[in-house]
């Protein structure tokens, strides 16, 4: 016999859709504006220029309703990509210099990358964060150029005691001489020469947990409600 009756443990927010993608744009729209007021006008005069430079070529060829359609179809997407452009350099100015930042970014990486956020953390809010993946272990400082080098030397020791025979690589980020500006370290670690398989990565793994139970406590990332880091494939 049928029922209306709802099922026990059904609530409307198990019930609710998910988020379309053109409320996911507006979204991440906003979110941009806030931190790159420029973004609108920008994202309107390249749409129109794009537009109108098809369209001028359609009259001159006496054809302007096909050049019209081919205008638009071209200048959607080359607006989309410079709104993704804006979009990920708001959000990186959004979290740039707060502690954890880099964590953030590390972690928003696809693929086989392991990251452990805070294995080392000072008073003066200087963190080293790790990465495992084929390229070995990677050591990623926040922190003043001076600083982050002893910081990455003390952790360097500590790890190659349990990973004798693994590649130990190090990264300062910042703006200072020889470290590595925040939005360039997702292309820096993906460009890291792949020396370990995949079992080596999994064995890497798990001799590390002896070294580092649980992750110091800082905030797990200092994105704001709703920012996205741009992800990147491995």
């Amino acid at each position: 016999m049928a029922s209306n009756a709802k099922k026990p443990g059904t609530s409307k927010a198990a019930a609710a859709p998910k988020k379309r993608w053109w409320a996911q744009i507006i979204e991440t729209y906003k979110l941009t504006a806030k931190a790159d007021r420029k973004v609108g006008p920008i994202l309107l005069a390249t749409f129109f220029v794009t537009f109108a430079i098809f369209l001028v070529i359609g009259f001159a060829l006496k054809s302007p309703f096909f050049w019209g359609i081919l205008g638009f179809l071209f200048a959607l997407p080359i607006t989309m990509i410079i709104f993704g452009r804006r979009a990920q350099a708001a959000g990186y100015a959004q979290v740039e210099g707060q502690p954890g930042a880099a964590a953030a970014v590390l972690q928003s990486m696809r693929g086989a990358w392991f990251v452990t956020p805070a294995v080392a953390i000072t008073k003066n809010q200087d963190i080293v964060h790790r990465v495992v993946g084929r390229p070995g272990v990677i050591l990623v400082a926040e922190a003043p150029v001076g600083r982050a080098a002893n910081l990455l030397a003390n952790e360097r020791k500590r790890t190659a005691r349990f990973l004798p025979e693994t590649p130990i690589h190090e990264i300062s980020v910042g703006d200072g001489e020889g470290q590595v500006p925040l939005r360039k370290l997702q292309r820096k670690v993906m460009k890291m020469p792949r020396t370990l398989k995949p079992a080596q990565v999994t064995d890497v793994r798990r001799r590390l947990e002896a070294l580092t139970a649980s992750p110091l406590p800082i905030p797990k990332g200092p994105l704001p409600k709703g920012a996205r880091m741009p992800r990147t494939k491995g």
